[in-house]
């Protein structure tokens, strides 16, 4: 799939050397297809890091996609050049009156703080507001996952006694609908958290429907509105070496962490971890802008003056 993207983002290279077809401003210009228009709210702190994490996931469809970046005006990334925010990320305030087909809003490491503590969450409320009526399918992911079901439920997160921290086994429910088309009946995937919302609480929710569970994760996807909004509680994105990242990582700062659970072979750091999650993963997005996005978004969208 072509993925469009401003001709010099970083992670552009890395991506054709993997032989994704990544397509600039100029050579989008002369085609003549409406493509998919897709917005980003990178709350990650490492921003490019994710970037390729999702460009990657969303580069297994034929559609083409216009992928904009979208950032929070009411904080400052610590960990991300602000001149690579600066060039390549629009400011919510700067496309509010935009209609987009799809909306990501990833997780972000504030997830021990209460919601009102953020300082962004003012803005996040409003983005989230924003998109029931300007965005045809929300993604959120994570922390953003957690954040939703709060912002729309009322439904508040827990703290969990240790970190969640590896792969876990997850079971397919509901399997009727599109979004798991095409999962197996167990399936892998990474988590990376110290909180979770009640499974219980999530299954007495009227308005979600769940759709993956794990015994010891609890519940993995679940969504509403018809696909309308679209919630993952961990990180299918990850890639191969993510999880090993943040164990030497949180291991070098002293912190209490235990190597990721199913993650490195017999549990030895210093082989590579085998790569479990990507197919399902890749399904999971591919899925999500087929049945979700493309088939229930309008042709045109008009943006408000």
């Amino acid at each position: 799939m072509p993925i469009k993207v401003q001709s010099d983002l970083p992670v552009r290279a890395i991506l054709e050397k993997e032989n994704i077809f990544v397509m600039d401003e100029t050579r989008a210009l002369n085609q003549d297809i409406r493509p998919l228009k897709i917005g980003i709210l990178n709350l990650m702190p490492l921003k490019e890091d994710t970037e390729l994490q999702l460009l990657r996931s969303l580069s297994n469809t034929p559609l083409q996609l216009d992928i904009t970046f979208l950032t929070v005006s009411s904080h400052e990334s610590k960990n991300t050049a602000q001149s690579h925010i600066n060039k390549f990320y629009e400011p919510f305030c700067q496309v509010k009156r935009r209609r987009f087909d799809g909306l990501i809003i990833t997780g972000a490491p504030v997830e021990q703080m209460e919601f009102e503590e953020v300082d962004y969450w003012p803005e996040l409320v409003e983005i989230m507001d924003w998109a029931k009526t300007h965005v045809t399918s929300t993604f959120f992911i994570c922390w953003g996952a957690q954040a939703a079901l709060y912002h729309y439920y009322g439904l508040n997160k827990q703290l969990l006694p240790q970190k969640l921290f590896g792969l876990y086994r997850h079971q397919v429910q509901n399997r009727k609908e599109p979004l798991i088309r095409g999962f197996d009946d167990i399936f892998l995937a990474p988590h990376s958290r110290h909180t979770t919302v009640d499974a219980k609480a999530i299954h007495s929710c009227e308005a979600l429907t769940v759709l993956a569970e794990s015994e010891e994760a609890g519940v993995f996807i679940a969504m509403a509105e018809e696909g309308r909004k679209i919630f993952v509680f961990g990180h299918p994105e990850y890639d191969r070496r993510t999880l090993e990242k943040e164990y030497l990582r949180d291991k070098g700062k002293g912190l209490p962490i235990q190597p990721p659970k199913d993650y490195f072979e017999e549990d030895d750091s210093s082989k590579k971890p085998p790569l479990m999650w990507r197919a399902h993963a890749n399904t999971l997005y591919t899925n999500w802008i087929n049945y979700y996005v493309y088939q229930l978004t309008p042709y045109q969208w008009e943006d408000e003056e």
